[in-house]
């Protein structure tokens, strides 16, 4: 695996993979690799000749209120973990190489951005998605990018940027990872102590009851929201954001009769988490 810090030295190696006649997968990440980052390498490393993970917790994302400067970050651990998943190029970039000085482009998706992450979090957030995603996609120039699920928003917004840019790669979104007691993996969860660790393991029970009541034919998003609620009441938390949304467009739903998205964002001890099932119209 070839560990590369520059833009130059990202398109030299992939251009002459290129001219092999080499398809390429590539997976962007912020690092504190967890088994749902490795499913994703995995994933990639199955389908495509070349696969290239980047290591860049992206500045632009985070508000000045967030944890840039704290979250997780162990790249040697990273470096070790993705060279045994067969990846490559392991491309950890600099701030100022990404971003250098004078740098002044932002882009933004209406709509998509509005709601759920994008009104907790302040528009910022998926503006600063876009926009590195965008560049790392003109750095590597894959034929696949893979993304999770437990970020469907994030998948969303990313393929609206793809097609309304017309970038030539397909966006693939691989299933969420799960503990053994149904919490997804999160590099945020490391901020959790043993009581809120048990705790958050509410969040999945809670998509998991209003998905058995819609498995059994509810279809009114009220009854199915109250479901949920009901089990994080008890476990004590309070949701940033529970909400049933269209799969597609994240427009807001009165019942569950196409694919839905339900979501949910709530601060758990010193983490905030996020997770989501999507109800299926056919289940």
């Amino acid at each position: 695996m070839r560990i590369l810090r520059t833009i130059a030295e990202v398109r030299e190696a992939v251009t002459h993979a290129r001219r092999a006649g080499k398809r390429v997968g590539f997976v962007p990440t912020m690092g504190a690799f967890h088994e749902g980052h490795l499913s994703l390498m995995r994933e990639a490393r199955a389908h495509n000749d070349l696969v290239v993970v980047s290591l860049f917790v992206n500045p632009t994302q985070f508000a000045p209120n967030e944890d840039l400067s704290t979250y997780p970050r162990d790249e040697a651990r990273d470096t070790e973990n993705a060279e045994q998943e067969g990846v490559d190029i392991f491309f950890a970039p600099a701030p100022a190489e990404v971003y250098p000085d004078g740098f002044a482009t932002t882009i933004h998706v209406a709509g998509l951005t509005d709601v759920l992450d994008g009104a907790s979090r302040g528009a910022h957030h998926f503006d600063g998605v876009a926009t590195v995603v965008t560049k790392l996609f003109g750095i590597v120039r894959p034929d696949v990018a893979y993304f999770g699920q437990k970020d469907a928003q994030q998948v969303l917004v990313v393929r609206r940027v793809v097609r309304d840019l017309d970038l030539d790669v397909r966006i693939v979104a691989c299933p969420i990872v799960r503990e053994a007691d149904g919490l997804a993996m999160s590099s945020r969860n490391v901020y959790l102590d043993a009581d809120a660790r048990q705790q958050a393991t509410a969040l999945n029970r809670a998509l998991d009851a209003a998905q058995a009541l819609h498995d059994g034919g509810e279809r009114d998003a009220d009854r199915i929201l109250r479901a949920a609620n009901t089990v994080l009441e008890h476990a004590g938390i309070t949701p940033e954001y529970l909400e049933l949304r269209d799969a597609d467009t994240l427009e807001p739903v009165a019942d569950a009769t196409r694919d839905t998205l339900l979501a949910v964002a709530a601060h758990v001890g010193a983490a905030r988490l996020i997770d989501n099932h999507v109800l299926k119209a056919s289940s």
